[in-house]
């Protein structure tokens, strides 16, 4: 008897943010499967079985549980924010496919993903096209991630930067702001916000002109507003943050 896989994405960090599906998984599960400070963020009731690994031990993650489902268990593997968002889900996928097909049932629940969770906070960024880009190389080249951030930068999309710096490769954020002044105005807004909906949650706006590496860490996710993106006051907290829908016509 095959068992079944849930994907489950907890939410930027409150639990007000994660779903009544992504919850119903979790009360479901028999067995959860995830990186150690996620799963610290997730209930955990009495009889479940709690595999925590490493944060590079993503495939091996996702062959457990394709393992345990295999075998009749009933498994959710564990995300931050939303599971297709640069977590787990896809990593599950490639386990299926290295496996030459899954042995069990797989069901992948949506969850609110940082750039949505830090949108919010500050007003409406993304109201206009945007893409989401991650500053991590571990998994693809360098020089890939700034060819994709000159394209998006020319293109003027609003960009939401993930994964934008850590211990291990501090300077990277710093390159990728540089290459953004050569294109963007210097006044165009740029939103650190980390944690959202955590009790340490900050949120700093600044001009590109003044943002610096040091204002992010690896909880940080990074949005960089379009030549559109516009700000609005807020009264006594500051500004609120937009982009318009309405899109000015290309010059010919």
């Amino acid at each position: 008897m095959s068992g079944h896989v849930y994907v489950v994405g907890l939410g930027p960090g409150d639990e007000c943010h994660r779903t009544p599906a992504a919850d119903d998984a979790l009360k479901r599960a028999r067995h959860l499967v995830g990186y150690g400070p996620y799963l610290a963020r997730a209930p955990v009731r009495d009889g479940q079985v709690v595999h925590a690994s490493d944060n590079r031990e993503e495939l091996d993650r996702a062959c457990l549980a394709l393992d345990l489902a295999g075998a009749g268990e009933t498994v959710a593997v564990v995300s931050s924010g939303d599971a297709g968002v640069f977590a787990m889900a896809a990593t599950l996928f490639e386990a299926v496919e290295l496996q030459g097909g899954a042995g069990c049932d797989i069901t992948v629940l949506p969850g609110v993903t940082a750039m949505t969770a830090a949108a919010a906070r500050i007003g409406a960024p993304l109201g206009h096209d945007f893409c989401a880009i991650s500053l991590s190389d571990n998994l693809k080249p360098w020089e890939t991630i700034l060819q994709r951030v000159r394209a998006a930068a020319e293109a003027d999309f609003v960009m939401a930067f993930y994964n934008p710096i850590s211990t291990a490769r501090p300077w990277q954020l710093g390159k990728v702001l540089d290459l953004l002044r050569e294109v963007r105005a210097p006044d165009t807004p740029v939103i650190f916000a980390a944690a959202v909906s955590r009790p340490d949650e900050r949120i700093v706006v600044v001009p590109l002109g003044e943002a610096e590496p040091g204002m992010a860490d690896m909880r940080t996710v990074a949005i960089v507003g379009s030549s559109a993106t516009r700000s609005v006051p807020r009264g006594a907290d500051g500004v609120w943050i937009y982009t318009p829908r309405r899109a000015a016509p290309v010059s010919a």
